[in-house]
């Protein structure tokens, strides 16, 4: 009996190899079935480089004809930097398709799934469509909602500090736990820090401790309290998220050192980040990390912007010191920001906690 679960499971393992390396486009696994046999598999790689469809059907080669398909995502069927995947799939002479799920680009959405049905393919979807939801999260909403996925990190001690009373926040947590933190950097396309974290470390933001590209650093400075000879302004990609009413002469200061500006309207330098998260959807960011400190961490918040948390535990106890998170403006109980989801792993001697964020109402009500 054929086993659909492991075939789709795999499929989505299989997934994973790309990521970090295809945003905008999401993560795709496939995998080519005959006789209750794996003939072949592949996924997206890299932007422009052959889909998952192509390379498992280049594995499989004469394998392919009368064979099953299990993809994650609906093949593609139009022209972008490659041709579409749905004629791929009829090219192969694949005979059946399971599919996780639909595709929510509109240039997609279903449009694939019709052309097989009509080529007289049987095609089945919703074979683990929870698991490939949670794959490609960050592109569903980026083509949905025209938002990134925002995961907001913070590394602390068990009383919710993330630095001494006098600043120093090295390090709070162990290697293994900050080599999670740098794998994480390499897979998201930008990290976001406010104006307090750039004054206290002068933070380069590049992937270290593990191979991986560096994501763009995007520093959060309404007032620009922040230097323009800071090292992370001279970064490739660094971009300043600031308040329009700054003067024009001192956000060139920071666009002569490499800078991006971006400027927004604020009140008491204070930006809606659903602004600054639009501008990076619109410039193909699919997911971003925000770092610190605990001022941003209450602002994106409050904001109702953080999807996840991924919060590193140390077992740690500093007293007074920084706090993780700022004020959120919680008056009683039922008003906390809630949690669902929650997963826990153990990182050395730390511990990280990972959540989905539920927010109890609107932030306009």
């Amino acid at each position: 009996m054929t086993d659909h679960l492991q075939y789709m499971r795999r499929a989505l393992r299989v997934a994973e190899r790309g990521r970090g390396k295809v945003s905008p486009n999401p993560l795709v696994g496939a995998v080519v079935v005959r006789d209750d046999r794996i003939v072949g598999e592949g996924a997206h790689l890299h932007v422009g480089g052959p889909h998952a469809e192509v390379n498992a059907f280049a594995k499989a080669g004469e394998h392919s004809h009368g064979a099953d398909l299990y993809v994650t995502l609906e093949p593609c069927s139009f022209h972008g930097r490659t041709p579409p995947c749905a004629e791929a799939v009829l090219a192969a002479g694949i005979k059946r398709v399971y599919c996780a799920m639909q595709d929510p680009d509109e240039r997609v959405a279903g449009k694939s799934f019709a052309k097989l049905k009509a080529a007289g393919l049987e095609v089945e979807v919703g074979l683990c469509k929870t698991e490939a939801h949670r794959l490609n999260a960050a592109y569903i909403k980026h083509r949905t909602q025209g938002l990134p996925l925002v995961l907001l990190k913070l590394a602390q001690t068990l009383d919710g500090r993330i630095a001494a009373q006098g600043g120093d926040a090295r390090w709070i947590t162990g290697e293994e736990a900050r080599r999670h933190v740098h794998r994480w950097r390499s897979w998201v396309d930008a990290v976001i820090v406010g104006a307090g974290t750039v004054l206290a470390d002068d933070p380069l933001l590049t992937v270290r401790h593990v191979k991986g590209r560096d994501p763009r650093p995007v520093v959060i400075d309404g007032r620009l309290r922040t230097s323009p000879e800071a090292r992370i302004y001279r970064r490739p990609g660094a971009i300043l998220v600031t308040s329009e009413q700054n003067p024009t002469d001192r956000c060139q200061a920071y666009a002569h050192k490499g800078a991006e500006v971006w400027t927004f309207p604020a009140e008491d330098g204070r930006i809606d980040l659903h602004l600054p998260l639009a501008r990076a959807a619109q410039e193909g960011m699919t997911t971003v990390l925000i770092e610190g400190g605990g001022t941003l961490a209450a602002a994106a918040l409050t904001d109702q912007v953080v999807d996840r948390v991924q919060f590193y535990l140390a077992p740690r106890l500093m007293g007074t010191g920084v706090e993780a998170i700022g004020d959120l403006g919680v008056e009683r109980a039922a008003q906390a920001i809630g949690l669902s989801a929650v997963r826990t792993r153990r990182l050395g001697p730390d511990l990280l906690y990972t959540a989905e964020v539920q927010y109890s109402c609107s932030p306009d009500s």
